[in-house]
Parts: structure tokens; C-alpha cells; sequence
């Protein structure tokens, strides 16, 4: 098997959305079942949602605030996945909870040296 990098991302005011508690027990849910279900499969090696305090360092060294907005979206979380081929690591994005909040997932592949 192969490696890959599943990156998710949303719109940039997703983190405007303030769910109720009720909302967030569901999407909680939502989300330990989508990344459980990977995990049975064995395919799941690590996930992590990625945090909004960031740093940008420009290629002439200056450091702006972050996060780092393109076409108003930004990075919100990645997972690293095991798949035969990339068709196979981007079918484990159905039911992904991110694509109902109107999100997007890119699979990339790992280059080992």
C-alpha cells in the first residue's frame, strides 16, 4: 500500500459558525464514525484538525498573521492514509462531514525517499 495525505478544507468564516451543543454532539458523531469507519478498514494512520494561530513566513522572510486564505478557503485538518491507489484513498472521502459544511478534500500522495 501506498501513502497519502487527505487535506481538508472549508470556507474561511467556517470558524464564525457557533453550533449549539446539541449541533456539536452530532457532528462529534458524525466524525468518529467517518474516521472510525477508515480505521477498521486499517487504512488510518494519523488525523489531526490543524488550529487557526499560524504564521506565514514569505519568501522574502516576513512573517504575516495567518491562516493562510486561498479563494477563501484554508486548511482546516489532514489525514494520512494507507490505499492501493489514489482512486482508493479518494473513495474513503464519502461521508466525509466536511463535504456537508459545503467543504472540500484533496488527496495527495507521499513521496518516500
Amino acid at each position: 500500500m501506498k501513502e497519502f495525505m487527505m487535506i481538508l478544507r472549508a470556507s474561511s468564516d467556517f470558524r464564525d459558525y457557533k453550533p449549539t451543543p446539541e449541533e456539536i454532539e452530532v457532528n462529534t458523531k458524525k466524525w468518529q464514525s467517518w474516521i472510525g469507519n477508515i480505521a477498521e478498514q486499517g487504512k488510518l494512520i494519523k488525523t489531526n484538525e490543524i488550529g487557526v494561530d499560524s504564521k506565514v513566513i514569505n519568501s522574502d522572510n516576513a512573517v504575516s498573521q495567518g491562516p493562510y486564505v486561498v479563494d477563501g478557503e484554508v486548511v482546516t485538518g489532514f489525514m494520512l492514509l494507507k490505499a492501493d491507489s489514489a482512486e482508493d484513498a479518494a473513495s474513503l472521502a464519502d461521508g466525509c462531514p466536511i463535504l456537508d459544511m459545503g467543504g472540500k478534500i484533496e488527496i495527495r500522495d507521499l513521496v518516500v525517499y
